[in-house]
């Protein structure tokens, strides 16, 4: 089990937290030579939309609750003093579209009090939208108890659980933890355990379908890819190891430009999850599309691929930086309704592969 309640929080954990955020809004942090795979997508062109633009609506379902759009601000951060006011701004523009909202690993809100308000700050703030709690397999792993649980769910109200998944932060992270170990029997216990439903998801390296498989056999609920193609987690962790340590050496320069990028595309995991829906034993399971979404137009390549939302973390927390949060998210949403008008498709549920032209050759091909 965990250890809970430290009397003060660790300065190494808040130091990460603060660093993880300014790395992503100051570094080259992005995949490179990996992309998203949405630039092989197209869309077929309806010339007889028998649409009215004005009339295209974008609300949607995420775990049986209606949403505003078919969009996530996906998790982030907490867990250090600046992140009280960055999940308040993230919060208000949730409300504000009605959309849902992931929050950052709340492993600190376990170990220690003192940071907690970074967390519970975005219900104060948003009050109606589903709100995500996030832990990390390894401390799923560990053992998560019945007091662990109602404290995380307690603390932002949550409507679902989110488990992340990312051994290739934790192998690169200078104090991670690589001990994977029964993450898939302690999900099923958690499953079985936790009021709410349970979502998976990666943080940037994706979901497979074969994974994603052994995910839902454990009891989880809601698969969110988060492929590669956005945030490279690796590359945030190893910029981390270098300017602590000054060594460079932890794997050959050939090996560390493919482990840097290693993942698979979103597109490409959107596509293999999807098709789990054609075997009987899986049934109804909910798709977040995250890892590489840069706009509305990616929204929609997503959701014609088979999720029912898509996410995006780093490029809101950029947008929101640039105090242009709502404004970006608005423009995504006008991309949205503007692929929805030329396909002749009334709302975002109805987007489906018979509206996609593949530039290159099928994603599962």
């Amino acid at each position: 089990m965990l250890n809970r309640m430290n009397d003060a929080p660790s300065n190494i954990t808040i130091e990460r937290k603060h660093n993880h955020v300014e790395l992503c809004l100051r570094d080259d942090v992005l995949f490179d030579g990996t992309t998203s795979g949405f630039e092989t997508l197209g869309f077929r062109h309806n010339a007889l939309p028998e649409l009215r633009f004005s009339d295209i609506g974008l609300t949607a379902t995420f775990l049986g609750r209606k949403i505003g759009a078919p969009l996530m601000i996906s998790s982030m951060t907490g867990g250090f003093d600046k992140a009280v006011m960055l999940n308040r701004r993230f919060a208000e523009a949730a409300e504000h579209f009605g959309i849902p909202l992931g929050i950052g690993s709340m492993r600190q809100a376990l170990e220690n009090g003192s940071q907690r308000e970074s967390y519970a700050v975005v219900r104060k703030y948003a009050p109606s939208i589903p709100v995500l709690a996030n832990i990390g397999a390894p401390e799923v792993a560990k053992g998560l108890s019945a007091a662990d649980i109602l404290t995380l769910l307690e603390l932002v109200e949550a409507d679902a659980l989110i488990v992340h998944l990312n051994p290739a932060q934790e192998m690169f992270q200078p104090e991670g933890d690589t001990d994977f170990r029964r993450v898939l029997e302690e999900l099923s216990r958690l499953a079985a355990a936790v009021p709410v439903p349970l979502i998976a998801k990666e943080v940037g390296c994706g979901i497979s379908g074969d994974c994603a498989g052994k995910l839902l056999d454990a009891g989880v609920r809601v698969i969110d890819v988060a492929g590669a193609g956005g945030i490279s987690w690796q590359k945030v962790e190893e910029l981390r190891y270098i300017r602590q340590s000054g060594n460079e050496n932890r794997f050959s320069s050939e090996a560390l430009r493919e482990l840097l990028n290693w993942g698979i595309p979103t597109a490409r995991c959107i596509a293999e999850v999807a098709k789990l829906r054609e075997l009987p034993a899986y049934g109804s399971f909910e798709i977040i599309a995250s890892g590489g979404i840069r706009s509305g137009i990616d929204i929609a390549k997503s959701l014609a691929l088979g999720a029912g939302i898509a996410a995006s973390a780093g490029q809101l927390l950029r947008a929101l930086h640039e105090n242009r949060l709502e404004e970006t998210i608005e423009t995504w949403l006008n991309d949205l309704r503007a692929v929805l008008f030329l396909t002749g498709t009334p709302s975002p549920g109805q987007l489906g592969q018979q509206h996609l032209i593949y530039k290159h050759r099928p994603i599962l091909s």
